[in-house]
């Protein structure tokens, strides 16, 4: 089992310094979170301030959660909802005209729970353009979802998906392909 009292978090995890990371949280808390509901460019620029690479028209609510904006690319006309999570210890890279619904959780984190000292680490997940998570999705570090797939709500993705498909459950398997008129 793991003795906590070696964990150590790696040099340079996090990307930037204590200092920017603090006034990161600042930012969100005081600025980012209790902005109106149409306030979208103030958004977007609160989070290309901090290094994120946000395209045109990007949606993203008030109430999502953003942990390392720098670790962060979300193309044009793409939607983050309301309580996602985006979880960026690693690189996060959404494609453009995707969709992240309410309460999905993309995890770029864990821990080795096989070593002793518990160490972090991340894996970089990759939604790929034209991609809906519905609702309560939940995606796990090292993950690539391919163009044009779906994901049915409160799902689980471990494992890669394939391009223009449809995929629910919890591990999320494949149900069709998704076809668009």
């Amino acid at each position: 089992m793991q003795d906590l009292s070696k964990y150590f978090t790696p040099r340079d995890f996090r990307g930037k310094t204590k200092i920017v990371v603090q006034l990161w949280w600042i930012v969100y808390a005081l600025l980012f979170k209790p902005s109106p509901q149409v306030m979208y460019g103030w958004r977007r620029f609160l989070l290309r301030l901090f290094g994120a690479r946000i395209g045109k028209k990007v949606i993203i609510r008030p109430s999502a959660e953003i942990t390392y904006p720098w670790k962060v690319c979300i193309g044009n006309y793409s939607w983050i909802g309301d309580n996602v999570v985006l979880y960026s210890l690693g690189d996060i890279k959404i494609g453009s005209n995707t969709v992240i619904s309410q309460r999905s959780y993309i995890c770029t984190g864990s821990h080795h729970y096989t070593k002793r000292n518990f160490p972090i680490y991340a894996k970089k997940i990759v939604i790929e353009d034209g991609c809906w998570l519905a609702t309560d999705v939940f995606v796990a570090p090292g993950v690539l979802i391919e163009t044009g797939t779906v994901v049915g709500a409160r799902s689980s993705v471990f494992k890669d998906l394939k391009a223009f498909s449809i995929y629910a459950g919890s591990p999320a398997k494949f149900l069709k392909k998704r076809e668009i008129e």
